[in-house]
């Protein structure tokens, strides 16, 4: 039995590694769309196909519960998916509403009237289709008032981490924290809207400064989950764990080796 975790390339790893270590007698079925990846500057209409087809895929194997452990399919498919339905028994869930829910400290089921927050200056870090989908300013605002969110358009950073040139995604966070800061001088949270981004961490904190509380998403993705399941604990299906790529198993395995410092073995898709 096992859990869908579905991403673009290799960043939903930062989301299945967290979800291992906080659940540990799950197992989980990882998809790498990588032939297409990255996502981010597709248009809104084929990151919709790409990810409601792997979505089937995993249904099909057997996963009656799919995450989107990434940003941009979650900004561009994940509500049209819902909205057109989905097959009976099945879920597919997203990646935006636990980082939301730690940003207004409130449930998601809590559907009182918008209301103020600490957090006023929100830096938000996001593939150029996460970003003109606007859909993370949407959804905060159902849920908080007099939040300023501006939002950076960080091409180039997910392309540089799946070809494994950490020296360029780097410099890219680097550049792409400067353009921030010269639109929010002084922002109070940094969200990083990619599931690629955990892995350059430690350079947005150290650009952004100590004074600023970086929001990651592998960690209140692996809490939610955890709720989720023991409300629902026949949404385990009947998959097997592993891992799958669109792409080429074995770079796809040394990238993914190297990101998660543990073995990881890909089959095609």
């Amino acid at each position: 039995m096992a859990v869908g975790i579905f991403d673009s390339g290799l960043g939903g790893l930062t989301v299945l590694d967290a979800a291992q270590k906080r659940l540990p007698d799950v197992d989980f079925l990882y998809f790498a769309d990588s032939a297409h990846a990255p996502y981010g500057v597709r248009d809104s209409e084929n990151i919709y196909e790409l990810t409601r087809g792997a979505v089937n895929d995993l249904w099909n194997r057997g996963c009656d519960l799919v995450i989107l452990a990434c940003n941009t399919a979650s900004a561009a498919a994940l509500r049209r998916m819902q909205e057109e339905g989905v097959p009976e028994g099945k879920r597919v869930l997203g990646v935006f509403v636990p980082l939301i829910e730690a940003l207004t400290e409130r449930q998601w089921g809590d559907n009182s009237p918008p209301r103020e927050v600490a957090v006023k200056h929100v830096a938000l870090f996001a593939t150029p289709a996460t970003v003109s989908s606007r859909a993370f300013q949407r959804e905060l605002a159902f849920r908080a008032i007099g939040v300023d969110v501006e939002a950076q358009s960080c091409g180039g950073v997910v392309d540089a981490i799946e070809d494994g040139d950490m020296i360029l995604a780097e410099a890219l966070v680097r550049s792409h924290v400067d353009a921030l800061k010269r639109k929010m001088p002084e922002p109070q949270a940094a969200i990083l809207g990619c599931t690629h981004y955990p892995l350059m961490a430690e350079t947005f904190q150290q650009a952004l400064g100590p004074d600023v509380q970086v929001f990651s998403q592998g960690d209140l993705v692996a809490e939610s989950l955890a709720d989720y399941l023991q409300r629902h604990p026949n949404m385990n299906g009947e998959a097997r764990g592993g891992f799958l790529t669109t792409g080429k198993p074995r770079f796809v395995s040394d990238r993914a080796t190297q990101f998660l410092r543990r073995q990881i073995t890909f089959e095609a898709a």
